[in-house]
């Protein structure tokens, strides 16, 4: 159970198969097992759900799999990020790889581009997608309509390269 200041209660089901309950600091604790047991069959049902999404899952990679995407990711990354930055007018100012597990790509503020080693798994064209839409937020810091329509003036089969993008690893 996590409290916080918060005004309602709320269940969480994690990845790993946990039940979270989030309650205002001051509700007794009555009321929050009177909210859980009334949820009882949500939770079941998520709870089972939850797990067959994670038997489903291939093993984590190993600590030498991951320095191998990592590895890859340094071959691959800079020469895309270039010719792309020199095509859309656009300069990064840095580019990191890291292991993130639920997001392939990422622009700071200050334009610094992060991308995932796990990218490496994905097929060509997603690769480079995100590598555009990174790109994008250099111009444009939010997914408002002005960045689509940057996205789609360099890629415009970008909807298609989407669903290339697959989060499946553990």
């Amino acid at each position: 159970m996590i409290r916080s200041r918060r005004k309602t209660l709320g269940l969480e089901i994690t990845r790993d198969c946990r039940v979270v309950v989030r309650a205002p600091m001051r509700l007794p604790e009555a009321r929050i097992q009177a909210f859980v047991d009334s949820h009882r069959d949500w939770i079941a049902k998520h709870l089972e759900r939850q797990r067959q999404r994670a038997s489903a899952l291939p093993p984590p990679p190993t600590a030498e799999e991951i320095e191998l995407l990592k590895a890859r990711a340094r071959t691959v990354l800079p020469p895309k990020v270039a010719c792309w930055s020199e095509r859309m007018g656009v300069t990064p100012a840095g580019l990191r790889i890291t292991t993130a597990r639920r997001r392939y790509g990422s622009c700071s503020g200050k334009n610094r581009l992060c991308f995932s080693c796990f990218l490496m798994a994905c097929p060509e064209e997603a690769i480079e997608l995100v590598v555009v839409h990174e790109l994008c937020h250099i111009r444009e810091k939010n997914h408002g309509p002005r960045f689509y329509a940057l996205l789609e003036q360099y890629l415009p089969d970008w909807r298609e390269r989407k669903k290339l993008l697959s989060m499946d690893f553990g």
